[in-house]
């Protein structure tokens, strides 16, 4: 049994496991910080102030991501048993897996990846398993860079809806003024000099047409003051990852166990003999045993 279960054990190929770690910067501003602190000191937290790193599980477990994951392209070696050659293969996750349909590579994918976050430090664990150490690097890289582009790409804050908004409005604004300005230039070719004209119509029309240019004017510096304000908030409002671990290039493999699981089988299988071999002087004292002693 300690030979078949070596045999066995050698057919198996080797699995590497590659983690990286990521730590979500505090995205809140500056008024919610402070409300926040002083609601905490006394020990009265308020809704809604929950760091983004709490979903990132839920993203990256997402059915989206992973078949885009399963669909992406990858370079790598792999060997197909323990003493096998090396084979560079550039296939998909899903071809790697080598599953009927998506649904099953989906399950399969489960297996091969592990996030944990830690609720104090707020770290979130990737881990990666898989046959080829090439590949568990690569895989674990790309869900970094995929949840970065979702969180960046994805997340709508209040400062980019605010931005959004600022600049289309400041296009409108430049176009009323050039329109004012236009109208004001037209009305100075025939009268240069309005306001020492005799006629009080002409006075008042320079007037109003002038305080318009003034006022578009105002207004456009206005909604550009207001447009920068509104791209600092957004980018004070974005989630940012802190990859602390990109992913190791693992080198010592992780799994299977084969001495541990060949001494368990040994051990298992001596202990089994031993029963069958004195199983009725086993029987005899179990059974014997208690009349024995009531004697």
């Amino acid at each position: 049994m300690g030979v078949l279960t070596a045999l066995v054990m050698i057919c198996l190929p080797n699995q590497y496991k590659s983690e990286a770690r990521v730590l979500a910067a505090d995205n809140r501003s500056s008024s919610g910080g402070t409300a926040a602190m002083a609601a905490a000191a006394v020990g009265v937290s308020i809704p809604g102030q929950d760091s983004a790193d709490a979903a990132y599980v839920d993203i990256l477990n997402s059915r989206t991501l992973r078949e885009t994951l399963l669909q992406t392209p990858f370079t790598f070696k792999v060997r197909t048993w323990h003493f096998g050659s090396e084979q560079v293969r550039q296939q998909t996750l899903y071809e790697f897996l080598d599953k009927k349909n998506m649904d099953r590579a989906v399950k399969a994918l489960k297996t091969m990846i592990t996030i944990t976050r830690d609720p104090k430090s707020k770290l979130l664990a990737l881990t990666v398993e898989t046959e080829s150490p090439m590949l568990s690097q690569q895989v674990v890289q790309r869900m970094v860079g995929m949840l970065d582009e979702f969180v960046v790409t994805k997340s709508r804050t209040r400062g980019g809806t605010k931005a959004a908004f600022a600049e289309k409005r400041l296009g409108e604004a430049r176009i009323e003024l050039a329109q004012a300005e236009e109208a004001f230039r037209a009305f100075l070719d025939g009268n240069r000099n309005f306001l020492q004209s005799p006629d009080p119509s002409v006075r008042i029309k320079g007037q109003r047409l002038e305080n318009e240019v003034k006022l578009r004017t105002q207004l456009l510096m206005t909604l550009a003051i207001g447009r920068e304000q509104s791209l600092l908030e957004e980018k004070n409002d974005m989630p940012i990852l802190n990859v602390l671990d990109a992913g190791n290039l693992p080198i010592d493999k992780s799994a299977p166990a084969r001495g541990n699981v060949v001494l368990a089988i040994l051990t298992l299988t001596t202990a089994l003999t031993w029963f069958i071999q004195n199983r009725s002087q086993v029987f005899t004292k179990l059974v014997r045993g208690p009349s024995q002693t009531a004697e």
